[in-house]
Formats: C-alpha cells, structure tokens, sequence
C-alpha cells in the first residue's frame, strides 16, 4: 500500500493514499498505517485520496473509524482530491454531511485556520 505523510501549515498531518482501491483486501493494511502515522500529537488530519476510484464498505469503515478516533481527542478530519466517483459515492451514502471535503490540500489545510 502506497501511503505517504508529510506536515502542513495549521499543524496539519497530510496523509495521501495512493491506492486505486480502499476495500476489504487492503483495508487492514491501511487501519494499520494510519496507526502509525496518527499519533495522539496529530490532531488535525488531511486524507488525500486523489487517485482512489473505489471504496467499498470496508473501506468508509476504515475512514469512520479514523474520524471517529480523531473527534475522540478533539481532533478533525478533512478528505480532499476526491475523484468524481469517490465523490458520487458519499454522496450516495451520505457521507458527504458525515466528513468535510474539500476540492484540494490548500483548501483542506487552510480550513484549521
């Protein structure tokens, strides 16, 4: 799994996966690098999900599972660079009123300003 972090203005984790897939044949290994990668001092997370055209219902666990963790320590959790398809999907599920997406990682990162 291609996963790949870096620091942003704002004290913010950015975290871009690289996946054309999140679902249920790669969706622990992702919990686990998030793990990682989430530490108790990263409270404000980006997920980057440009290049992703598929999430099954394992993998929307796995991204409510991070956002529920990061509202537990009063943290927040932004997704941006959706291709249309991922974007049609939340929608579709309405998971587009549950996560603040955003069109881009400035948008993202500029919105914990």
């Amino acid at each position: 799994m291609e996963i790949s972090s870096q620091s942003a203005d704002h004290d913010a984790l950015v975290i871009a996966l690289r996946e054309a897939h999140l679902d249920a044949s790669n969706v622990r290994e992702f919990k686990e690098a998030l793990q990682r990668l989430v530490t108790p001092a990263a409270s404000r997370v980006v997920l980057d999900l440009d290049g992703v055209k598929f999430i099954d219902s394992a993998g929307l666990g796995a991204l409510i599972a991070c956002l529920r963790q990061l509202d537990g320590r009063r943290g927040a959790l932004r997704l941006c660079c959706l291709t249309p398809t991922v974007q049609a999907l939340l929608a579709l599920m309405r998971m587009d009123r549950v996560f603040l997406i955003h069109p881009d990682r400035q948008d993202a990162v500029a919105a914990f300003a």
